[in-house]
């Protein structure tokens, strides 16, 4: 069985609100092993929300409503239904006398306008709403079920889990959802399709995505079967062929996000690292810190955003910047050096770059140096990356923690 879910409601059309009950709502489906195949926004008007639902009824066998619910006149959730199911809408009064009781209890008369929400659909069933006045409904139709749930999260929530998802448990076959989730760094989307589309191509389940972040490519792979051994099977039949097509490139095979891989490793070592930032200017030190017990292998480190003050927090001498250029190899090795030397570290990142628009010397802007410095040694690579400032600064920071990354395997910069 797969779902739809369409969110009613003008304001979700603006750049002021989004729609995150779907979110929510496509997590707890998937649990089912519903699969969520269209999401649907459609603004206060009676006529388009009833012809939504008519065509997810033809798509899916599960469409739920959210939003619309409430006593307005701009909340014509109930009329669409009705309109788009042919049936009648029937007037509750014992509905009416509990949304009366409820304003009662807060020692207010219930308005008028309120008594159009104890209208329900014909054949419909109530689902309780403890946390607000807009009853819910469940209907049946041909074989089709329809939820509809107030807008309001706090009160959308708990009617799924209390009333509405038990009803549909009984209901869903047997079908289960099993998803591999894996992070790439250190290769552009296009050269990873490229080696990875003919694994995939062939398979229509598990179904293939790919996304791609500033220097961080996901690659989800979500399997479909009636046990969660067999969607298993699946996922991990694919997943294996990817992971030896892609190798240490993947960071992560769970979706934790790097810099909880990178000092996972440290701390598994008794290893620490600093930083030395120039065009990042703190970025990357605040990522590191981003995981949770960083304070167990980052010791800190020296934001030198201005040249003057690589020589003066970090010593470095002003004849190799004048020579070398403060964008280069030999500046991006002293900085991680010193970074170490000064830190006690065991390792240390620097980050020397023009981020742009303007270049820094005679670097082009999106050039930069990253160094890495350990008991052995220190090195360096330069690496160029496209975008915007912004776009530049967060390429940078990710591929600093990959070279840490790729450092502690045993590999090379």
């Amino acid at each position: 069985m797969n779902a739809e879910i369409i969110a009613a409601g003008s304001e979700l059309l603006t750049p002021a609100r989004s729609d995150t009950n779907s979110l929510w709502l496509t997590a707890r489906l998937n649990e089912l092993g519903v699969e969520v195949t269209q999401k649907t926004i459609v603004g206060d008007d009676r006529d388009r929300l009833a012809a939504a639902v008519r065509g997810a009824l033809e798509r899916v066998e599960i469409v739920i409503v959210t939003g619309g619910l409430g006593p307005t006149e701009d909340d014509v959730t109930r009329e669409a239904v009705a309109q788009a199911l042919q049936r009648r809408l029937v007037f509750s009064e014992e509905i009416r006398g509990w949304i009366e009781q409820r304003f009662a209890r807060f020692g207010r008369p219930m308005a008028a306008i309120n008594r159009r929400q104890a209208f329900l659909i014909e054949g419909a069933e109530q689902l309780e709403n403890p946390n607000g006045t807009a009853p819910g409904q469940w209907i049946e139709d041909g074989g089709k079920l329809i939820l509809l749930l107030p807008g309001p999260p706090n009160e959308m929530q708990p009617m799924f889990e209390n009333f509405g998802l038990a009803r549909l448990r009984e209901r869903v076959p047997p079908q289960s959802i099993r998803t591999r989730f894996y992070r790439v760094a250190g290769m552009g989307e296009s050269d990873l399709d490229q080696l990875i589309a003919p694994l995939y191509k062939p398979y229509a389940n598990p179904v293939t995505t790919i996304l791609a972040a500033a220097g961080d490519i996901q690659i989800h792979l979500r399997a479909r079967a009636a046990t969660n051994e067999q969607a298993e099977a699946l996922a991990a039949e694919l997943g294996a062929k990817i992971e030896a097509a892609l190798g240490e490139r993947i960071y992560s095979n769970d979706g934790s996000p790097l810099e909880k891989v990178v000092g996972e490793r440290l701390k598994s070592r008794g290893e620490t690292v600093a930083v030395a930032e120039s065009c990042t200017a703190g970025l990357l030190g605040a990522r590191i810190t981003e995981a949770a017990g960083a304070s167990a292998w980052f010791v800190g480190g020296f934001q030198v955003y201005e040249t003057a003050m690589k020589t003066r927090l970090l010593g470095i001498d002003p004849g190799l910047i004048e020579a070398q250029g403060v964008v280069s190899e030999a500046v991006a090795r002293a900085l991680a050096e010193s970074a170490r030397e000064r830190t006690g570290a065991t390792w240390a990142l620097a980050v020397t770059g023009a981020a742009g628009p303007d270049s820094a010397g005679a670097a082009a802007p999106g050039t930069v140096w990253i160094g890495v410095a350990s008991a052995g040694g220190a090195e360096a690579k330069m690496f160029r990356f496209p975008g915007g400032r912004g776009r530049v600064r967060m390429f940078a920071v990710q591929s600093a923690l990959n070279v840490l990354r790729l450092k502690l395997s045993g590999g090379t910069v």
